[in-house]
Order: C-alpha cells, then sequence, then structure tokens
C-alpha cells in the first residue's frame, strides 16, 4: 500500500507541474529558449534526484514511474520532457551500476545533495567518438567539439568521452566527467532548430581542458561495439522515447477533442481517427515493452536486449510521427498555424529519428547482429 500512495504521489505532482508547463510551451518554442523557469520547478521538487535510491539521498522512484513522468510531462511540453529524459538516462545507467558492485555512490550522492543536471554526448560519440587526448602530468588535455549536448546550457556535469592515441594499444576511446564551468568549456549559442527548440541542446567545445586521471572511467577501443552499450541503451532509450510518447498521446487527445465538434460533416474522420489510433496503440504497446525491459534497473546486459531495444525505438518513432500525421489531418488547416500546440508537436516528434540509432544504422546493426557477419 505504501508503494501505491508513493506512486499516486508522483503522478499527481507531475501531472500539476505539466499544467504549467503547458503554459509556458508556446513562448518557449517561439523564442527557441531554454525552458529554465520548467527546471527551477523541477529543481524545487527534487526530480533530477528522483531515480536515486532514498539511501544515498534520492528520492527512490521507479525507474517505470520516471518514465510515466517524462511520458506525462511531454504531452504539455516536449523540450521540457526530452531534457530531463537526457538527465535521467544518466542517472539511472549509474543507478545499475551501483546496484551491480556500489560504484558511483560518490556521483549520486552529489546529485542528491545540489541537485546537479548531467549533460551527455553520447548521441553524437558512439562507437568512434570524438576529440583527443593529449597526456599530461596527472591527465590529460582534451579538445573537442560536441553538438546535440541537450540541456548543456544549464548542466553542471558532461558525461562525454575522447580519443586517446595509444603508441601500443592504438586508438582508445576514454569516458570521463566535465564540470561545465571548468576552463576551456565553452558553450556555444548554436541551437536555432525545427524542433525539440527550447531542449538547450547547444554545441560543447573544449579546448584543452585538464582531464585529471582518476576522472576516467571507462577505456575502450575505438571503433569496436563494447559492452558498456548494453547498459546504457536499454536505460536510455525507453526514458528518451517517454517523451515522444507523451508528445503523440497529447496530440491525440487534442484532434479528438477538436474533431468531435464537427465529426458529423466529416465523414472521413472516423477513418482518421481509427489510423491514429492504431498508431499511438503501436507506440504505446511497444514502449511499454522497452520500460520493462529495464526490469527496473536490475536487467542483465546483452546483445539480444540492446538489439531489441534500438528495434523498439525505430517502431517507437515511426508510430509517433505517425500518430502526429494523422492528427493533422484530423483537425486540418488549423494544424499548420503555428498559434496551435499540435504544429510545435508535429515539429518536436520528428527529433526522434536522430537519437541513437537512426533507422538505417539501426537496420545495419540489428541485421549484423542477427547474421553474426
Amino acid at each position: 500500500m505504501l508503494k501505491e500512495k508513493i506512486d499516486i504521489s508522483w503522478a499527481a505532482l507531475t501531472e500539476s507541474l505539466a499544467t504549467v508547463f503547458k503554459e509556458n510551451a508556446k513562448s518557449n518554442d517561439d523564442n527557441g529558449g531554454f525552458v529554465f523557469d520548467n527546471y527551477e520547478v523541477l529543481k524545487k521538487h527534487r526530480y533530477f534526484s528522483a531515480l536515486i535510491p532514498k539511501s544515498l539521498g534520492g528520492q527512490g522512484v521507479s525507474y517505470k514511474d520516471m518514465c510515466e513522468c517524462i511520458k506525462v510531462i511531454g504531452k504539455s511540453c516536449g523540450s521540457t520532457a526530452l531534457a530531463l529524459s537526457m538527465h535521467q538516462h544518466l542517472i539511472a545507467a549509474s543507478v545499475w551500476k551501483y546496484h551491480k558492485d556500489g560504484s558511483n555512490a560518490v556521483l549520486l550522492k552529489n546529485v542528491s545533495q545540489h541537485e546537479l543536471v548531467l549533460v551527455s554526448t553520447g548521441a553524437r560519440d558512439w562507437l568512434n567518438s570524438n576529440g583527443d587526448l593529449k597526456k599530461t602530468q596527472g591527465g590529460y588535455l582534451f579538445t573537442a567539439k560536441k553538438h546535440f549536448a541537450s540541456q548543456s546550457v544549464a548542466g553542471d556535469l558532461v558525461i562525454t568521452s575522447g580519443i586517446y592515441r595509444d603508441d601500443e594499444k592504438g586508438d582508445l576511446v576514454y569516458h570521463f566527467g566535465v564540470p561545465t564551468n571548468s576552463v576551456g568549456v565553452t558553450i556555444l549559442n548554436d541551437w536555432d532548430v525545427m524542433g525539440m527548440r527550447s531542449t538547450g541542446s547547444q554545441t560543447l567545445v573544449f579546448d584543452k581542458v585538464f582531464i585529471p586521471d582518476t576522472a576516467i572511467s571507462l577505456q575502450r577501443p575505438q571503433g569496436v561495439y563494447h559492452g558498456v552499450w548494453n547498459v546504457v541503451i536499454p536505460v536510455a532509450m525507453p526514458l528518451i522515447m517517454s517523451a515522444y510518447v507523451g508528445i503523440a498521446e497529447g496530440a491525440f487527445h487534442d484532434a479528438v477533442g477538436i474533431s468531435k465538434n464537427y465529426s458529423r460533416n466529416q465523414k472521413h474522420l472516423n477513418y482518421i481517427v481509427g489510423k491514429a489510433y492504431n498508431a499511438f496503440l503501436k507506440a504505446s504497446t511497444q514502449w511499454l515493452y522497452m520500460v520493462q525491459q529495464a526490469q527496473e534497473l536490475h536487467f542483465s546486459p546483452n546483445n539480444k536486449r540492446t538489439t531489441d531495444i534500438l528495434s523498439l525505438k525505430t517502431n517507437v518513432t515511426e508510430a509517433c510521427i505517425s500518430t502526429l500525421n494523422q492528427c493533422m489531418d484530423m483537425i486540418g488547416g488549423q494544424s499548420f498555424f503555428k498559434s496551435h500546440a499540435i504544429e510545435r508537436m508535429f515539429r518536436d516528434v520528428q527529433a526522434g529519428h536522430f537519437h541513437p540509432l537512426p533507422k538505417w544504422e539501426q537496420y545495419d546493426f540489428t541485421g549484423h547482429q542477427l547474421l553474426g557477419n
């Protein structure tokens, strides 16, 4: 019974906050500014430490409930939901590691104490990464340019990677964290895009930033698939896709509500609404399966789970986009006006394809795994 009460409390709180976020969504989209006000509200209610176990100072919210919270926010403001998911997937991976061997406790405690915002550059790094690490006394000097760093304008710590050219082992990718206030870190003002305009996904520039030896958390060969992705992908993609399923749900609900006012005069509406519902049902059910695969951050990582999650991510993305296409048809020309929320939702949902892996890369990856070539 206690667990049920906690779940209802977080769900109710998120629904309440999302109502306010919805009121600000248009103005944030119009000016392309980051959702700073929404983030202050989320910090006040300790969403950035929500997934962290209570033993480490967090709120102990379940993984499934956090996915649901992001989906609820997505119905009102896709940018806020997506930005929040980028922080949460880094926390989720750290909690998985903590459950496994007790590591990452210091990071998780610091996030809990200060409501730190974590930024990832993994979407563009994938197997090869980019940027140069030069050895120096006590560490490395890091020089790189990292695009699509969501919520970087509000971040405290960047989780990133770079290439170290080892004379004996060849090119290696090192993973590490960098405080955003480090000397040599610059955030460019270059996020002027079609959709998800308020995610603050600016480019990060690192100019000979000092990375201490102690900050290196992982070393792996460049360009070679590594087991770390079997942890990152299963925890990241369900959270990220929560934002897009929320957008699709919000748009479908709004479009059906509008359509009811003139359905008697538009015979084709039954067909369009039915087609939209099929698309949304496909998105939501496959997303729920993705969430289940994370097993509350107690899963055993393997290639099969990762392959399935990446394939499901493509399916959910296409189903969400299809839902929005039908919603545009459902309400007709008014959906083309920027004054209508569905116009923004249509633009926002297109970004789903650009998260790893883009569908053509996903098809290739999946085929490679299944054929073993």
